[in-house]
C-alpha cells in the first residue's frame, strides 16, 4: 500500500504549526472545491487535501502518523510497524473536506473505519468536544478478585500556545473494581482529547487485559487451574491441597477420576452479582520410569492389569 505524504499534499513542512496548517488549508480547499475548480481531477484532489487535514489539524492524529518516522517517503510501500498504533483508536471527528467518511485504504490502515461526519464549521469552527482516547492497560487477576488501586503513566500529544504539537506525559491514578473481566473498560471522563474552540475534553477509554498468571487461566468469570495428580490418587481417590487465589485448601479427589476430569467449586471464579466458579482441571502425571525398581512396577502393572486405552478405536 502507497504510504501518503500528508505534508506534501498540503505543502507543508513536517513542523508547521496549527494555525499554518489552516492557513494552507482554505487556501487549497478554495483552489481544488470541486463546486468552483477548474483544475483537473479537483474533486479527487480536493478529498486527498480534506484527508490530510483530517490527520494534521488534529493533534492525536497527527502525533500517531509521525509515528512512522523516517519512514514517511513519498511513494514507498507502507506496512505499519508491530504495535505502531497500539494506545490509538480513533472515533468520531469533525472532518469538513470533501465527502465525509471517503477515506484512502492508507488512512483506514492507520485509523480504522472511523466514520467521521461532517461538521459544516470548517477550519476554526464553533466548540467542539475533544474526541475519546483508547489505551489498553494489563492488570493482574488478583487486582480484579481484590480491587486495587493502579498509577498509569500516558504519553499525550498536545498543542502549546504557538500551535505546535508537543507529546506531554502525565500520570494518573486508577481505581481498578472488583470483577472487572478482559474486554470491559474503565471510562475516565475528561482525561482524553482536548476540544476546540473552548469545548471539553474527550473521555480516556481503558481496555482491560490480564497479565498472564503462572498458575490461573480466565475464562469470562470463570477461573481454571491444572492440577498434576498421581495415577493412584485418580485410581484411589484422594484428599490433596490445591492452591486458589483465596488461599490454600484441601480437595478431595473422587476415585476413578480421568485425565481431565473437572471439580467446580461453585462462587470462587471472579467476583460479580452471579460470581464466577473456580475450576480445578486434573491433568494425571505418570512417573519417570527411569530406576530398574520402577521398571519393575511397570512390567508388573503391565502383567496383572487387563487395560488397553485404545479399544474404543478399535486396537
Amino acid at each position: 500500500m502507497e504510504y501518503k505524504d500528508y505534508y506534501k499534499i498540503m505543502g507543508l513542512s513536517r513542523n508547521a504549526n496549527e494555525d499554518e496548517i489552516k492557513r494552507a488549508y482554505r487556501k487549497l480547499a478554495r483552489k481544488y472545491h470541486p463546486d468552483v475548480s477548474k483544475e483537473k481531477n479537483a474533486e479527487a484532489k480536493f478529498k486527498e487535501l480534506g484527508e490530510a487535514y483530517e490527520v494534521l489539524k488534529d493533534p492525536q492524529k497527527r502525533a500517531a502518523y509521525d509515528r512512522l518516522g523516517n519512514n514517511w517517503k513519498a511513494g514507498e510501500e507502507f506496512r505499519p510497524p508491530p504495535k505502531w498504533d497500539e494506545g490509538f483508536e480513533f472515533k468520531g471527528g469533525d472532518f469538513t473536506g470533501g465527502d465525509a467518511g471517503v477515506f484512502s485504504d492508507f488512512f483506514e490502515q492507520l485509523f480504522g473505519r472511523a466514520g467521521f461526519h461532517p461538521s459544516g464549521g470548517g477550519p476554526g469552527g464553533s466548540h467542539a468536544r475533544g474526541q475519546d482516547s483508547h489505551a489498553k492497560i494489563y492488570i493482574n487477576l488478583e487486582d480484579s478478585i481484590q480491587g486495587a488501586t493502579r498509577t498509569i503513566s500516558l504519553s499525550t500529544p498536545e498543542t502549546d500556545a504557538q500551535g505546535y504539537v508537543q507529546v506531554k506525559s502525565r500520570s494518573l491514578n486508577i481505581k481498578i473494581p472488583k470483577g472487572i473481566k478482559p474486554g470491559q473498560h474503565i471510562r475516565l471522563a475528561g482525561q482524553g482529547a482536548t476540544g476546540s474552540g473552548g469545548g471539553k475534553a474527550g473521555d480516556l477509554l481503558l481496555e482491560i487485559a490480564f497479565n498472564k498468571h503462572p498458575l490461573y487461566r480466565v475464562s469470562d468469570t470463570d477461573i481454571y487451574l491444572d492440577l498434576p495428580v498421581t495415577p493412584w490418587e485418580a485410581a484411589l481417590g484422594a484428599k490433596v491441597k490445591v492452591p486458589t487465589p483465596d488461599g490454600s485448601i484441601e480437595l478431595k479427589i473422587p476415585p476413578n477420576s480421568r485425565q481431565g476430569s473437572k471439580l467446580r467449586l461453585k462462587g470462587r471464579g471472579l467476583p460479580g452479582q452471579t460470581p464466577g466458579d473456580f475450576f480445578v482441571v486434573l491433568q494425571i502425571a505418570l512417573p519417570p520410569a527411569d530406576t530398574e525398581r520402577a521398571k519393575a512396577i511397570y512390567r508388573t502393572m503391565q502383567q496383572e492389569l487387563d487395560f488397553n486405552p485404545r479399544l474404543p478405536l478399535g486396537g
